[in-house]
């Protein structure tokens, strides 16, 4: 994983963070989530706003 891919993963999973009100990074939902993140960001997809949609929408979250 290159310095770009790192970044755009990091700003998908703060973004989702942020969306669900997910403020404690030791809370095992932030755990769950950067999972999907990565997940989804090894298929291929590389817009933020993107993969933290779909994180959202994989994980029934509102």
């Amino acid at each position: 994983m290159g310095p770009d891919e790192v970044k755009r993963l990091a700003d998908a999973y703060e973004h989702t963070l942020s969306v669900l009100s997910v403020k404690d990074r030791n809370d095992p939902l932030a755990e769950f989530i950067a999972k999907k993140i990565i997940e989804i960001g090894q298929t291929g997809l590389k817009d933020p706003a993107q993969i933290s949609a779909r994180a959202i929408e994989e994980l029934g979250l509102p």
